[in-house]
């Protein structure tokens, strides 16, 4: 229904509401004539007599009693999808849709999310998991976690951890092979590389000033982060590694972090994301908090 037709249609119940076009005028704050004209518009555009005019009174004919009671059901429709929109501006509920990355999101967020559930029982999760570039707006999502700086000026972004990469490697594979204590100490160890790193065969490390570039000696290379991870608690070799994705490794003792003093290039952070902060629903709201929260000491430190 556009602008035209529902003035039309909002004169015809007034009319019916008040007895007379000209006390739907007033109601309407529109004289009379015009009141008139907008109802005779609405007869000539259905091809039906709606009224019954008189000097005395105004009624509806059959078809104006049969489309005043649909008119009223349509506006009554309309009224309470808009309280319940109006409702989810405040109360958290309804359908969230996340992206999240697809280690991080296992190993982090999903195990946390039935919390989240739980303290929300309006809401209902959809989550993706891809490594992939997601156009959260193209694609429909209310939030996105990304790994790295924000590259789409189109979304609001919010820091939740800052996150470094670090060497390290299982002790059974440390205790056959030479000490590393300078960063070109790598060039005399077996190395296990991810491939979707930029910077693909070189590791950039520096310390007090220096800079080393080193194309590392690596026989098993692999496209998945938690794969390298899995083979270097087997003993495969050093590995680079974000923190957030050996932690609970370090942790435990299971690897070990290697020359500690240099600092590996690539330092980088974990986002939440949405398309706009302006008429946020409350769903929205609720997980970025949520999730700030989670993060406000990252778990993995």
């Amino acid at each position: 229904m556009d602008s035209v037709e529902a003035d039309q249609s909002e004169a015809f119940l007034a009319v019916l509401e008040t007895g007379s076009f000209s006390a739907a005028g007033r109601r309407l704050g529109r004289d009379g004539s015009v009141v008139s004209r907008r109802v005779a518009a609405l007869e000539t555009r259905l091809g039906i007599r709606l009224l019954e005019r008189s000097t005395r009174r105004v009624s509806a004919t059959e078809a104006g009693r049969l489309f005043r009671e649909r008119i009223r059901e349509a506006m009554d429709m309309v009224r309470h999808a808009q309280e319940t929109v109006r409702a989810m501006s405040s109360l958290p509920s309804g359908h969230l849709r996340l992206s999240l990355p697809v280690a991080f999101g296992r190993i982090w967020i999903a195990p946390r999310l039935p919390e989240f559930l739980a303290r929300y029982p309006g809401i209902r999760i959809d989550v993706s998991y891809s490594d992939r570039y997601v156009d959260l707006i193209a694609e429909g999502f209310d939030v996105g976690v990304r790994i790295g700086e924000m590259q789409d000026s189109r979304l609001i972004g919010r820091r939740l951890a800052t996150t470094r990469r670090l060497l390290c490697a299982a002790p059974s594979y440390l205790d056959a092979r030479p000490a590393l204590t300078e960063a070109d100490d790598l060039l005399q160890h077996e190395c296990t590389c991810f491939t979707r790193l930029s910077t693909h065969p070189v590791w950039h490390l520096h310390r007090d000033g220096r800079s080393r570039a080193l194309k590392v000696n690596s026989r098993l290379e692999m496209d998945d982060a938690q794969a390298v991870v899995q083979a270097a608690l087997a003993g495969s070799g050093v590995i680079m590694a974000t923190d957030w994705l050996v932690g609970r490794e370090l942790a435990e003792g299971r690897l070990v972090h290697v020359l500690p003093d240099w600092q590996v290039r690539g330092e980088t952070g974990v986002s939440v994301v949405r398309a706009s902060i302006k008429h946020e629903p409350a769903k929205t709201r609720a997980f970025v908090e949520w999730i700030a929260g989670i993060f406000a000491k990252p778990p993995w430190l």
